[in-house]
């Protein structure tokens, strides 16, 4: 389990020099200007920091560099003395431009805590919300949000994430308990539990963290912090993400940055959500919007299955506006990066805020596809369009298919996750398929 606060250490520079940076903060111009780039701030960090530069809607926040995350192993699972005061520092800012207070039982400013490699590495380490509610500021953020349901469904929601990533508490415990809240009281989806469900449930995972743990679930919001952003580091190492990076041929030393960013919340009703989208069909290469939302949801809600999401196209129907301002930010980002944007999304009462945007993953046809049209566009040249295909991607090309005119019945339906069609029996766990 990481510590709740850093040990101190010696710093990274020897006496009398230049205090290292360890930190940027994404919304501060001085800082900014400064882009080390992803080696330093890791993908997420460094494109959230560039939005901002374009103007784009990303609340505020800050990225601890990759250094820390070196240091991190080096050094038993220990931090700089720097890093402490620089975060303190940050955190500070951070305050002055949500005109909220962290920890603060009357205005709480709450924080998500999300990893960031160099290199997509797409579900492979962890992220923490709501960081910073406690049994005091749930009810101020109730009172500041004249919506109860809303702020005990946030603080379920951080012991959830908070007790499974940091603390090691069977997720299935919180599920199982929230399952049988919903059989009791013959509700279906979660969005029918109510304030009064949800305090309940607050004190159900309460009691689980305190009987799996033997303590309780930490009240202290810096205790919180601490605990989340080691747990992102030690992610690192998980052996989903060790396997992910001898796949794709990531170094190990690489380490992630960990970006700490005021929440923006897409669970405050039907004006509200959250979704995942690609500037491209990543399937055909397609120049059309592609992706999902989820009106009244949070986080991993859209990619977790405990919802069936729409598609991005219906998000025009039900807030034009804000779909809109995606399709212009949309445009905006692949001239900028000149390349199909993967990007993320929050909607907070008819507010677009972006959480993210990185080159999207695609199918080796979709690849070519793309490659192809941007030419066209004037975006790419040719020699920097055959770039862009990876060799060794060509051999999708030579997997087995389903034509797309086949006679075909269906069992059940499901977003694809391979190039290729294969027949067999269905695995639902790597052990067991590597047991098999």
């Amino acid at each position: 389990m990481p510590q709740a606060y850093p040990k101190p250490l010696q710093t990274l520079m020897t006496p009398g020099a230049e205090t290292p940076v360890f930190i940027y903060d994404f919304h501060d111009q001085s800082t900014a200007l400064q882009n080390p780039g992803k080696d330093v701030l890791g993908g997420k960090g460094a494109n959230l920091l560039e939005m901002s530069q374009m103007g784009l809607p990303v609340p505020p926040g800050f990225t601890i560099s990759t250094d820390i995350c070196s240091y991190f192993y080096k050094h038993n699972k220990t931090y700089p003395d720097q890093l402490k005061i620089q975060i303190k520092k940050s955190l500070e800012t951070l305050e002055k431009h949500s005109l909220k207070s962290f920890g603060d039982a009357q205005n709480p400013l709450l924080l998500s805590v999300r990893s960031g490699a160099r290199v997509s590495m797409p579900g492979m380490m962890d992220t923490i919300l709501n960081i910073g509610l406690n049994d005091t500021t749930v009810e101020g953020l109730s009172r500041t949000s004249q919506n109860p349901r809303f702020a005990w469904d946030c603080y379920r929601r951080l012991i959830q994430m908070y007790g499974d990533v940091v603390l090691g508490v069977g997720h299935d415990l919180f599920e199982d308990a929230l399952d049988n809240h919903k059989r009791k009281n013959g509700l279906k989806e979660d969005t029918e539990i109510d304030a009064t469900g949800w305090q309940g449930l607050v004190k159900q995972f309460l009691a689980i963290v305190q009987k799996e743990t033997g303590a309780p679930f930490p009240q202290d919001p810096m205790q919180q912090l601490w605990g989340a952003i080691g747990a992102v580091f030690e992610s690192w190492m998980t052996p989903r993400a060790v396997t992910y990076r001898k796949i794709n041929d990531i170094p190990e030393d690489w380490g992630t940055a960990v970006t700490v960013q005021q929440v923006v919340f897409g669970n405050m009703g039907e004006t509200s959500g959250t979704g995942v989208a690609f500037t491209r069909n990543p399937s055909t290469g397609a120049n059309e919007f592609y992706g999902e939302f989820l009106l009244n949801a949070q986080g991993e809600d859209v990619v977790a299955g405990l919802r069936t999401p729409l598609p991005i196209s219906d998000l025009q129907k039900k807030l034009p506006e804000v779909y809109q301002q995606l399709q212009d930010i949309r445009t905006l980002l692949e001239k900028h990066y000149k390349d199909m944007q993967d990007i993320e999304f929050t909607i907070q009462d008819k507010k677009l805020f972006m959480l993210q945007t990185r080159s999207g993953k695609r199918t080796t046809a979709a690849a070519l596809q793309i490659a192809v049209d941007m030419v066209q566009e004037g975006m790419l040249t040719k020699n920097e369009a055959l770039l862009r295909i990876s060799p060794n991607s060509l051999d999708h090309l030579l997997h087995p298919t389903i034509p797309v005119d086949a006679r075909k019945g269906s069992v059940t339906k499901g977003l694809p996750a391979s190039p290729g069609s294969a027949c067999g029996m269905a695995v639902f766990d790597a052990d067991t398929a590597e047991k098999w």
